[in-house]
């Protein structure tokens, strides 16, 4: 299924959050990030979620049992993440998401097509955030 255009573009828009003060936006290099990268010795991340598989709302307690799935999953493949948060600048969406430090894109593409998702961030240290389209 073909993600929509507006689907694409509110992606592009999003804020993508990483508590207390990292906020990624797709095309924008950001200092804050490259730090956390340089520090947990990470060449590159991924910015994944569990929620709202294909961008159609679920409940709560749907998105929390995905994304303990997600935590799971990754802790097991050795990554370390950072909680986090996708967002609308506008405030009419956010959803819970996942920093996966040190993943390699392949395998973040991986992961977010596992979880039903139309796309991930990836970020490699010293580069822009990158929107991935999955479909």
């Amino acid at each position: 299924m073909a993600i929509s255009a507006k689907l694409v573009e509110a992606y592009r828009k999003a804020e993508y959050v990483v508590p207390p003060d990292i906020v990624l936006r797709v095309g924008e290099p950001n200092a804050r990030l490259d730090a956390l990268l340089d520090e947990m010795r990470a060449a590159s991340a991924a910015f994944v979620t569990a929620a709202n598989p294909g961008s159609q709302p679920r409940s709560k307690e749907e998105n929390a049992a995905a994304l303990a799935e997600l935590d799971r999953e990754v802790a097991a493949s050795g990554h370390d993440s950072c909680a986090a948060e996708g967002r609308d600048p506008g405030g009419t969406w956010s959803e819970p998401s996942r920093l996966v430090l040190g993943i390699e894109r392949a395998a973040a593409e991986a992961l977010g097509r596992r979880f039903g998702q139309n796309a991930i961030v990836f970020v490699e240290k010293g580069r822009a955030p990158e929107l991935v389209l999955l479909g």
